[in-house]
Formats: C-alpha cells, sequence, structure tokens
C-alpha cells in the first residue's frame, strides 16, 4: 500500500511553486496566515520562469503617463491577445508597478541602465508594454522572499486532487516523491491557490517522441486545471488553443528578445511591422500572425527566419544579454560551439507544441477566486487571464492575500474523514503494485498522438472530434486498469497522464460546442468566423460527474 502521512494543517495551500505561487506565498504570509506551498520539483529552479525572463508586462505611470485605458488596450492587440476579460487586464496593470518595485527591493534587478526600459513586442509608433529586466535569479529570489516570511516549501510533493465539503474547499491529496516508496499527504487546508502552470505535453513537442524538448517547464502538465475540473470549478476557453514560436527544433521560448527581422528564404520581410533590426521593438510579426510559420509553409514562401545580419555589435551584445537572463544559456553555447555567427547567418524560426496558457484554464474574477469558494488561482493557469510572469506576480499576490483573509474566517474540516482519501490511496497502490503493463511514456505518446490528429490546431471538424473522444475515452481505461510505476517518480508521471486525458476530454467537448473558425480553432465545417460569437467565452465544470457547457459574455 501507499504509506499515509498525518495530516498537515495550514491556511493557504499553495500549489506550485513558480512565480504565481512564489508570489502568492509571500502575499499570504506577510498577512499571518500559516502557508505551505507543494511543489513537485524545486521552488528555486522549478515552472515556466525556472532559468529566467526579460519582460515584464507592467504600466509604470512615470513611463507611460495616466492613461492607463491606452495601456490595456496595447497589451489585448498585441501578444496577450483579445482572449481575455478586460477587466482582469485593468486589475493588472492597476497593480504591476507596485510588483516591479517590490521584485527590484529584494534582488531582482528591474533596471536596465538605470532607469525602466520597455523592449520588444511592441508596434511602431504605439506604447510598449514590456519592461526589460535582468530576472535569472528570480527563482532563488522569491524562494528566499517565502523562507523569510515563514512559508513552509515542500519540495518534490505532487497535488493530485481536491478535497471539498458543501461545495467548498477543504483540503488537498498530494504524493510525496522525495524517498524510495510512495506516501500520500493530507492536507486540512482552509483555502487554495493553484500555480501549476500551462498544459505542456498534451500535445506532441517540435521533435515527437522527445516529450521534454519543449518552450516551457515540461513538467508543468496542467494539473491545477484538472484537479479544479474535477472538483466542480468551471474552467473557460479550453477550445482556444495557443502555440509559441522560436528557433526551430531547439524549443526556446524568448522570441520577443531576438533583435533581428523575420524574413523568407529570399530576405523579403514576412511581416510589416519592421523591414530593419529595432531594440525598442523587436518583430512583433509572430504574436498577431500565430500561424505565421504553417502559413508560409503551405504558402510556398516558407522557411521563415531571424535575421539579425543588419543588427548593430552593440544591439547583438544587448540582446545575447538578454537572452541569457530568459534561460536561453543552452542556445548561446550552442551557437558558440558550432561557429554560428548571427552577423553572417539567419536563424530559422518554427511553431512549437499546441499548448494552453491564459486561454484553456482555470476561470477567476479580480479577486483571483474561482467559481468554487475558496480556490484561487494564478500565472498561466488561468483561461480569462494571461500577462506572463508580470502577470503570474501580480495575481499571485492578489490570489495569496484573498486567501488569506478568507482562511482567517474559517475552521479546519477533518478531511481525511473523506471517502474519496482511501479510494485514490488504494488506486495510486495499484498502480504501483501491478508487475507488468504500459508505463507512463507510452500512455502520454498515445495521448499525444490523439490530440495532435484529432483536436490539433491544423484541422478539426465534427467526425474528427468524435473519434478522437471515442479514442481518448479508450486510452482512459487502459490507463486505469493497466499503467504501472516502478517508484514514486514514475507514479507521479502516471498520474499527470491521468490528468491530460482529463483535459483532452474537455478540449474535444468545447472544441464540438464551438461550431466556428476562431484563432488557431479551426473547423473545416464551420470555416467562418461567427460574428455573433464576438466576445463570446465558453465555460466547462463538471457537476455529478457530467461536463456542463455553457456560455458567457465577455467581461470588459
Amino acid at each position: 500500500m501507499v504509506d499515509l502521512d498525518k495530516p498537515l494543517e495550514t491556511d493557504v495551500l499553495v500549489v506550485g511553486g513558480g512565480i504565481g505561487g512564489l508570489m502568492a506565498a509571500i502575499s499570504a504570509a506577510g498577512l499571518g496566515a500559516r502557508v505551505i506551498v507543494a511543489e513537485k520539483a524545486n521552488t528555486r529552479r522549478s515552472g515556466n520562469g525556472a532559468m529566467g525572463n526579460d519582460h515584464f508586462l507592467c504600466y509604470i505611470p512615470e513611463v507611460h503617463g495616466q492613461d492607463i485605458e491606452g495601456i490595456v488596450n496595447e497589451s489585448m492587440e498585441g501578444l496577450i491577445g483579445k482572449f481575455q476579460d478586460r477587466n482582469l487586464i485593468q486589475r493588472h496593470m492597476e497593480e504591476s508597478f507596485a510588483r516591479v518595485k517590490d521584485w527590484d527591493s529584494w534582488g531582482i534587478p528591474m533596471k536596465v541602465g538605470g532607469g525602466w526600459e520597455f523592449t520588444g513586442h511592441a508596434f511602431p509608433g504605439r506604447p510598449r508594454v514590456w519592461l526589460k529586466y535582468a530576472g535569472a535569479n528570480q527563482k532563488p529570489v522569491l524562494t528566499r522572499e517565502a523562507l523569510k516570511r515563514g512559508v513552509v516549501i515542500m519540495n518534490r510533493l505532487c497535488v493530485t486532487e481536491l478535497l471539498t465539503r458543501n461545495g467548498k474547499i477543504s483540503g488537498a491529496l498530494g504524493i510525496n516523491t522525495s524517498d524510495l516508496t510512495p506516501r500520500m499527504t493530507v492536507f486540512r487546508a482552509k483555502t487554495v491557490v493553484l500555480a501549476t502552470g500551462h498544459t505542456g505535453r498534451l500535445y506532441p513537442s517540435i521533435t515527437p517522441g522527445w516529450m521534454f524538448n519543449v518552450a516551457r517547464c515540461p513538467s508543468c502538465v496542467g494539473a491545477g486545471r484538472a484537479v479544479a475540473y474535477r472538483a466542480g470549478a468551471k474552467l473557460v476557453n479550453m477550445e482556444l488553443a495557443d502555440a509559441h514560436a522560436g528557433l526551430r527544433y531547439f524549443a526556446r521560448s524568448g522570441k520577443g528578445t531576438w533583435i533581428g527581422v523575420l524574413r523568407d528564404l529570399n530576405g523579403r520581410a514576412v511581416g510589416p511591422f519592421v523591414n530593419k533590426p529595432n531594440r525598442e521593438l523587436g518583430d512583433i510579426t509572430a504574436d498577431i500572425w500565430t500561424s505565421l510559420f504553417t502559413d508560409m509553409a503551405r504558402s510556398g514562401r516558407g522557411p521563415v527566419y531571424m535575421d539579425c545580419t543588419q543588427t548593430s555589435d552593440e544591439d547583438i551584445e544587448y540582446m545575447k544579454w538578454g537572452l541569457s537572463h530568459e534561460g536561453n544559456t543552452a542556445t548561446l553555447e550552442y551557437m558558440k560551439k558550432e561557429g554560428i555567427d548571427l552577423k553572417k547567418h539567419m536563424i530559422e524560426f518554427g511553431q512549437y507544441e499546441t499548448i494552453y496558457r491564459g486561454r484553456g484554464g482555470v476561470e477567476i474574477n479580480e479577486q483571483a477566486e474561482t467559481s468554487l469558494p475558496g480556490l484561487y488561482a494564478t500565472g498561466e493557469e488561468l483561461g480569462n487571464f494571461w500577462g506572463g510572469i508580470g502577470g503570474a506576480a501580480t495575481f499571485g499576490w492578489i490570489a495569496g492575500a484573498n486567501a488569506a483573509r478568507r482562511a482567517g474566517q474559517l475552521d479546519f474540516i477533518n478531511v481525511e474523514e473523506d471517502p474519496a482519501v482511501e479510494e485514490k490511496r488504494r488506486f495510486y497502490a495499484e498502480i504501483t503494485e501491478r508487475r507488468s503493463g504500459p508505463g507512463w511514456k507510452e500512455a502520454n505518446l498515445a495521448v499525444q498522438q490523439v490530440m495532435k490528429d484529432y483536436a490539433g490546431i491544423e484541422v478539426r471538424s465534427e467526425t474528427l472530434l468524435q473519434a478522437g473522444l471515442k479514442y481518448l475515452r479508450d486510452i482512459r481505461k487502459k490507463v486505469y486498469s493497466q499503467i504501472r510505476a516502478d517508484d514514486p517518480h514514475t507514479l507521479m508521471r502516471c498520474l499527470e497522464v491521468v490528468d491530460l486525458i482529463d483535459l483532452g476530454e474537455v478540449v474535444f467537448l468545447t472544441a464540438m460546442e464551438r461550431k466556428e473558425t476562431r484563432g488557431l480553432h479551426r473547423r473545416s465545417d464551420y470555416t467562418f468566423t461567427n460574428p455573433l460569437l464576438d466576445g463570446k467565452f465558453m465555460t466547462i465544470r463538471k457537476e455529478d460527474g457530467q461536463p456542463v457547457i455553457e456560455w458567457r459574455a465577455q467581461i470588459k
């Protein structure tokens, strides 16, 4: 059997120790709450900001002036996109400068050259909203600040289920992977903050079979979305996928850090925004034209290259500095080793795996609370707001503060008496006690193949979606009855596959419901974008074991 640890009590349980999770923990602990962070890896280098970042979405009055409305509008026209509730972007912008100053005072350098500098992801002649900063050590710094405030960090602990009582959060279950044998931890938690990141490994990477060659943390698999959905919270925009871009095959984030022009093989700029390298702007084409690389290949004009051959020596060094803080040290080392000279060689760019971030996630309100009382969420967990690192920081702060205030009004519940505890314990034990059967990699690859072929961003249709949903449910039956794990680590990976299957099912159901083409949701049987669905968001929740789909208006 899987050993059961003594229940732990905490006012606020933070699930995930990335940027949003650590900021939630710091905020809640600052208000006197007892806080535990459960992180499946190690908070010093975990999550999508593990190795750094160099852009922070924010509004700074002394730079932008008093027109915050214009800055909000600018955000929704660029990388952030329109699939957000505008009131959440407004709330982020109002609080973002306070978080910038916090980070700077804690030791994360937020000024470049002594001042506030905004570069990249920008339109010509328009306000720039991405603050350049030096984020290479942001995770160690935030970990230190959390510990300084008395936060208990439990590394190598993966939360697998949320527990509820009378329709409200009452606790959670987790698997501790720090020993040779698996142990289950039960949390009596008055409130919970979800911060587990995007939906990696739901679709194949740019190098299929090499699942961890992805632009973001490969252990961020949308677990927070899955546990929230199973507990009854609403997910929103799950049919509206996203895809990042960057160095082809060498999957890394940071396309806004490159100072060059996206061109075809004949040297023609593929976008209308820049014709020569511009340090302040970058080339925003791939942010706006999300299907750029696929469309160019189909048109006969592909591939697409990042051309830095006309970039000044000073800007090349500035770009390399930014890439190092973005976590692209391996990229820089590879180019040096292989003799790749950016002044001589164009670098091919391409589109990466399909993900859900800032669309296709947990729905929150301005207090960062979900539709399930006592459950909060932040970061790339969300489906109606995305602001990158900056957004995770601000709404992490908001989520932590509101979770702490609510916790102060509640008593603990003896959740270990919940029948779900023993049910899950038996299930986990079955997986570890099987002597034969497929492992997590085989199951994960099968899920990825079905998602790509039947709910991919190339084409979707009613018949494809119906067939794919059937196949995915077949995989679920095999996973529940056959999958096996050799140790606590592979047990964690098996449970990640369970989460991915649940999320895949949600994608199929919502993609069938949206009978139009919009963004990267392309229906071959509904090829037009229906104006009657402009500003319409779709939510899905589970009630009495069945999915419930509803439509609502985008919040302005």
